[in-house]
């Protein structure tokens, strides 16, 4: 009797969890005055990180997060704070660890990469130079309150990139980038604002989150 009374919370936690995790019905709609709104807040507010996830959102057996990124022009070297493909680079973050391989001295443009999600970019505007692959050196990780690790890409490292290719994306462009894979931007002309799709297979980011804006 005992055995099945101790036996009904664990019953009863995993109905709950299965309804939890149950997918959308319907489909998830992101209109183009919602992303001009976030666009507008973050302007508005003065945020220094050009990175700013609209959703989200709880797809049963994983998460999706969908950001839309707006960087402003950048000469060539690509070595500014926010200069990280997916967000600003974790490196200013209190009490930070070392990632990466070390080498004192290093310059070169900095990037990140994401331990657990992957990135598609779809370019809306604009043009820039996005540098790939290779390694990140001197790097530091995330903090596990930082916003790159709750909401916008879960545990990263971000420093200098070495060994990377380059290429000249602009409007209507598509980049898959998967996990691990360091990226970062060495230049924009002008500025280049992108949609980028997080598919968070490990539900590591902010439970149902929605952008202020959005409220």
């Amino acid at each position: 009797m005992r055995k099945q009374v101790l036996q009904i919370p664990v019953i009863l936690l995993a109905v709950c969890s299965a309804a939890l995790a149950q997918a959308p019905k319907d489909s998830v709609y992101i209109s183009d005055e919602n992303i001009k709104a976030v666009l507008k807040h973050s302007a508005d507010t003065h945020r220094t990180i050009p990175d700013n996830t609209l959703r989200v959102i709880d797809m049963g057996q994983y998460q999706l997060g969908v950001a839309v990124v707006a960087r402003g022009a950048m000469k060539g070297g690509g070595t500014t704070a926010n200069a990280g493909g997916g967000s600003a680079a974790p490196a200013a973050a209190s009490a930070s660890q070392s990632c990466g391989e070390q080498r004192p001295g290093a310059t070169g443009p900095t990037g990140i990469f994401h331990d657990d999600t992957a990135e598609s970019y779809v370019v809306i505007s604009g043009s820039g130079t996005l540098i790939t692959g290779g390694s990140i050196v001197n790097g530091k990780r995330s903090g596990p309150n930082d916003e790159v690790t709750t909401v916008l890409n879960g545990p990263s490292c971000g420093g200098t990139m070495v060994g990377y290719t380059s290429r000249e994306i602009k409007t209507g462009d598509v980049i898959i980038i998967p996990e691990h894979v360091p990226h970062g931007f060495s230049a924009i002309p002008d500025h280049i604002t992108y949609l980028s799709i997080r598919p968070d297979l490990k539900k590591v980011l902010q439970h149902g989150y929605v952008n202020s804006a959005l409220k």
